[in-house]
């Protein structure tokens, strides 16, 4: 046993030395997690459409029901669910079941009918600021309109007392600014991480196959498993080095309050990494270059990675089948994760689900890596 940790530490200071003479590594390791924030951190995302919402009629009119009509109407809503009280409301948001919360109060028709201004209220998800601002302006443009449209009745029909109008009255919970950086910079967190372990993990590799040292390697006293963890353990402390570089400027730089537990973000991180090392080191057993190791990474992990898990673009907008397919990305959990943690507070009792997955995909992936690198020593 302190043979084993013997050859592993040397094994980790010889892969160190390597990262500290390869200055393109370094630069890729340290420089690239600080660009990759400053840059993706102003990045924006997409239109919406056909987004859940709860609805709360409270009125229960006819009134109140072609109000509602007009949302769902609309294409940019779906009335996923129905409540009766406002306390309902605040569990199927809190939750992540609906993005918007659509609130019309009791006096609604009768204001309607009396032409008098009424009342309604939006409650929506702040936690992706720019979709929440795209969905409030889509409920202030549908209000506008429905109170256009009472506005021409009376003039048509001759009648010139005064009439009413709706007036929203929105309510932002989780990123009440919308800052869209609030909710891409968290996001960067779990992109860094994912790009630098599994880019070093298998570069750093395949490298060693270019130089004929993993061969030299493979001839000496040194045990297949001693090789592998030795290798591994300096990917995944420059990993943790890069996830508090990310959240030193996620914190300074653009003032993301990180409202969860920062021990959980790096417990959490820890089961991530099981999953990116895996890959790292799936990809070094079938790329005999360091040029085909970084095409096999970026065109069959980071790309699909980045569209599918929900970074670059809202997995609710995707085609069903596609959804599905999501489910099988490591990413999507740990960004589900990081937001969470960044935005919502969560903890363990709310992100449960996603630890469990990426314990799972972290085990199974990395086991079966080792595996086939371990085949490919012998």
């Amino acid at each position: 046993m302190a043979r084993s940790i013997f050859v592993i530490v040397e094994i980790v200071k010889k892969e160190f030395f390597q990262i500290r003479q390869d200055k393109r590594m370094l630069a890729v390791s340290m420089v690239a997690p600080f660009l990759q924030v400053l840059l993706i951190g102003y990045a924006a995302t997409t239109d919406i459409k056909n987004t859940d919402i709860v609805v709360c009629d409270l009125d229960k009119t006819s009134v109140s029901r072609e109000f509602v009509s007009e949302f769902t109407n609309s294409g940019y809503f779906v009335q996923k669910y129905v409540v009766h009280s406002y306390k309902e409301v605040g569990k199927h948001i809190e939750q992540g079941k609906a993005r918007m919360a659509l609130v019309i109060p009791v006096s609604f028709g009768d204001d309607i009918l009396a032409r008098r201004t009424a009342q309604v209220q939006l409650i929506l998800d702040g936690a992706d600021a720019n979709s929440a601002s795209v969905l409030l302006s889509y409920g202030n443009q549908i209000a506008t309109q429905y109170s256009q449209a009472m506005l021409a009745e009376v003039i048509l029909t001759g009648d010139l007392v005064a009439t009413g109008r709706i007036l929203p009255e929105p309510r932002v919970w989780f990123n009440p600014d919308l800052l869209s950086q609030n909710f891409m910079v968290p996001g960067v967190v779990a992109l860094v991480l994912m790009i630098i372990t599994m880019t070093l993990t298998a570069l750093g590799i395949v490298k060693e196959k270019e130089l004929g040292t993993l061969e030299q390697l493979m001839v000496t006293p040194i045990k297949p498993f001693e090789l592998i963890i030795g290798k591994l353990i300096p990917f995944i402390i420059i990993g943790f080095i890069d996830v508090i570089i990310v959240l030193a400027i996620a914190y300074f730089w653009f003032g993301v309050p990180l409202r969860g537990s920062l021990m959980l973000l790096f417990a959490l991180s820890g089961l991530f990494i099981l999953t990116t090392l895996g890959l790292g080191l799936f990809v070094s057993t079938i790329a005999t270059s360091q040029q085909q190791a970084m095409l096999i990474a970026q065109f069959f992990f980071f790309m699909p990675f980045m569209f599918l898990s929900g970074f670059a673009l809202p997995i609710r907008n995707m085609p069903e089948l596609i959804q599905y397919v999501t489910y099988l990305i490591p990413l999507r959990y740990f960004l589900e994760i990081v937001r969470g943690l960044f935005l919502k507070g969560s903890g363990l009792s709310e992100l449960w689900p996603q630890a469990i997955a990426l314990l799972v995909f972290g085990v199974a992936i990395l086991t079966m890596s080792v595996l086939r690198f371990h085949k490919k020593l012998e």
